[in-house]
């Protein structure tokens, strides 16, 4: 059985390694619908220069994928998902997945109607190998007990090729919304916890108030019954870092920590996915750029024989609703 996809929606990069990483995985790409001419849209052309245009959204959904790919804008992502879903096709969807509680209950229904998986590529997680290497060593004892996880999500605001509904809190959902979901998936990833508490969030726009409602800083503080996260996401990454930003993530257990250093690893070895190791017997860093990206083949996996294996529907649902509580908690402040 060869599975297909088609792109719902080329706003934003990801969806370069989203089209990209299931073609790896035995997922052929019919096609691609987006609305009028991203800034995406010169990349993904000529990434896939073979790859059509439907020229409406329905006739991208009756083109008999298995798979629809959303990267559109943040706040249309959910009324996509949907769409496709009602249309038979499983769904891989660019973070945030939604951007209000009412769309977050809205695709809940709509899974639970139609049996169809609802995915979101949390990308800082499953597009480093870093993160696969840290799952394995955590999953074999390597520090312990996993505690706490803090991490660190800054990012590049690249203004001049912003579109304009990046700087709209109605498209994009705020930051807490959009960055921090994926550090709140790898909280409840690497402390194995099923849900959490969000004990404190905050937003602020310190840089840019011409632009009143872009969020460039935020932070949140969770608890479960595992162990306490720490999260801070910004648009503060400096010109002179060689990437778009210096994502990082600290593992603390109770017989010792693992430190990733995703993108760069600022005054030492080149490259990317450096994982750092600190335990009872070793001390050190290793190159984790061959570890893998398994999503992609699990979720190929998933749609055949209906299975969990890339990650658990309720694990994905419980990643947006702590991210929209964070956000209402912050907005509300």
């Amino acid at each position: 059985m060869v599975l297909k996809s088609v792109a719902l929606g080329l706003d934003h990069r990801h969806i370069y390694g989203m089209v990209e990483n299931m073609a790896k995985a035995g997922v052929i790409c019919q096609g691609y619908w987006t609305e009028g001419y991203p800034e995406t849209l010169p990349g993904f052309r000529k990434r896939f220069p073979l790859l059509p245009r439907f020229d409406s959204l329905q006739a991208a959904l009756d083109c008999g994928a298995d798979l629809a790919l959303v990267s559109a804008i943040p706040s249309e992502r959910a009324h996509l998902a949907i769409r496709a879903m009602h249309q038979g096709m499983d769904v891989m969807s660019d973070k945030p997945g939604c951007t209000s509680p009412a769309q977050l209950e809205q695709i809940k229904a709509c899974v639970a109607q139609t049996g169809r998986i609802w995915s979101v590529n949390f990308s800082e997680r499953f597009e480093t190998p870093a993160s696969t290497l840290a799952s394995q060593l955590v999953t074999d004892g390597a520090i312990g007990k996993v505690v706490q996880t803090v991490g660190l999500g800054p990012h590049r605001l690249n203004r001049a090729t912003r579109p304009d509904w990046f700087f709209r809190k109605d498209c994009f959902g705020g930051i807490l919304t959009d960055i921090a979901s994926h550090q709140i998936d790898q909280f409840l990833h690497y402390t194995g916890s099923d849900t959490a508490e969000v004990t404190h969030a905050f937003t602020a726009n310190y840089a840019n108030l011409s632009d009143p409602e872009l969020q460039d800083f935020g932070e949140i503080n969770l608890r479960s019954d595992r162990g306490t996260g720490y999260i801070r996401v910004d648009w503060f990454t400096p010109d002179a870092l060689p990437n778009w930003g210096d994502g990082r993530l600290t593992i603390l257990g109770t017989q010792g920590y693992i430190e990733l250093r995703k993108y760069v690893d600022v005054g030492g070895q080149k490259g990317t996915d450096h994982v750092i190791l600190v335990n009872g017997d070793r001390c050190e860093k290793i190159d984790a750029s061959d570890a893998g990206l398994p999503y992609f083949a699990r979720l190929a996996h998933d749609i055949k024989y209906r299975s969990e294996t890339a990650m658990g529907q309720d694990h994905c649902f419980k990643v947006m609703e702590l991210a929209l509580r964070a956000q209402q908690m912050a907005d509300e402040l």
